[in-house]
């Protein structure tokens, strides 16, 4: 059965399943600022939009587009930032 979540007032809201790779979430963001916390390893990949993302212990910020994937480790912090709707999947393992 699918989960829905609801983040940050509801600008940031996803579904999960359990796809063939492991546990996913398909998910959307409004444009802002947040900060998300992982309890497992997340590689997250863009499907549209721009996502700015400020890695754990990073001082730097580095855009990812459409169908790039960036990769999250467990039990941290990160930063992003989207200037407009944006989605993404988030695989965790």
């Amino acid at each position: 059965m699918f989960k829905t979540n609801e983040y940050f007032d509801g600008k940031v809201m996803s579904m999960g399943f359990e796809s063939a790779e492991g546990p996913t979430t398909i998910g959307v963001m409004a444009a802002g600022e947040y900060t998300f916390s992982t309890s497992s390893k997340e590689f997250m990949t863009v499907t549209s939009g721009v996502i700015d993302v400020q890695m754990p212990g990073e001082s730097t910020w580095k855009a990812y587009k459409a169908y790039e994937t960036f990769i999250v480790e467990a039990n941290t912090s990160f930063n992003v930032k989207v200037s407009g709707d944006t989605s993404y999947k988030c695989l965790y393992k």
